[in-house]
């Protein structure tokens, strides 16, 4: 595994166009763009951001180089329901930078202390994206019961990464380097996603911001670079889920992955 120098993705797909932007957002899309509320993970601190109330409380897992507020579109409707919460992963959005390899392993463990010190107590669901989806399922499988149901979407799989990765890591060192010059290099863009394609002023502003920050193209350039590691992390600790509710959406907008969540909340049984 290359080192990447700290304080020196995996995306299924990581596309160098910066999202597009449309007048009329997503109610409420504003507030996902700034800090909400930095936990503390050990020293550092992760930006996470909650609506509604009841249980189970449903996490989302956003894909490799991206932050929470790509699910800006889809959390407020499942808060309709009950308690929904996003996170930046270290180096992501509002959360501090990485200090390690950003590998699934580790991205697992700060999640573990993120929901410990936000107070965040099972049951949980957990949605996961990309590379978030290895995440979301890592953690499941070392969560002791907590997780009672995941919604995997366009779900990266240890055994069959995406090509170009070496492609993708070269391009986002030179990303690195603009930034630490002060500019956004050519090519530089934030990954669009296909559920949260309404992006207004306040979120397109914090994205273009985010790509000026050499942390972003630290932490995105590690997710790349220990996709390998993160591989041989999740093939350790595959097992059967059992009888655990999961649903798997390809390809899916805001409406199916809402609905995939309300399906997981209507057959999951209660934590015992």
């Amino acid at each position: 595994m290359r080192k990447i120098l700290l304080p020196a993705v995996v995306a299924t797909s990581v596309l160098l166009a910066a999202a597009p932007a449309h007048a009329v957002p997503p109610a409420g899309q504003a507030a996902f763009a700034g800090a909400q509320v930095r936990i503390d993970v050990g020293g550092r601190k992760l930006n996470m951001y909650c609506l509604g109330k009841g249980s189970p409380t449903v996490l989302f897992e956003a894909d490799a180089g991206r932050a929470g507020w790509d699910w800006s579109t889809v959390m407020p409707q499942v808060a309709a329901r009950t308690r929904a919460c996003v996170y930046d992963r270290a180096g992501m959005g509002a959360s501090d930078p990485i200090i390690r390899a950003a590998s699934v392993g580790n991205a697992s463990r700060d999640l573990g202390f993120l929901l410990k010190n936000a107070r965040i107590e099972a049951p949980l669901v957990l949605v996961g994206a990309g590379f978030g989806a290895l995440v979301a399922q890592q953690y499941a499988w070392r969560s002791r019961g907590a997780v009672t149901g995941l919604v995997l979407v366009d779900a990266l799989h240890e055994d069959a990464l995406p090509a170009g990765r070496e492609v993708q890591l070269q391009a986002a060192l030179g990303c690195l380097a603009a930034a630490e010059q002060g500019s956004t290099g050519a090519g530089c863009g934030y990954p669009t996603a296909a559920y949260n394609d309404e992006v207004g002023p306040a979120l397109a502003a914090a994205q273009v911001a985010q790509l000026r920050k050499p942390m972003y193209w630290r932490a995105r350039a590690s997710e790349l670079d220990s996709l390998e590691v993160s591989a041989t992390q999740v093939r350790t600790a595959r097992k059967p889920f059992g009888t655990l509710p999961l649903v798997a959406v390809e390809q899916g907008d805001a409406a199916a992955i809402v609905a995939a969540v309300m399906q997981v909340l209507d057959q999951r049984s209660p934590l015992k």
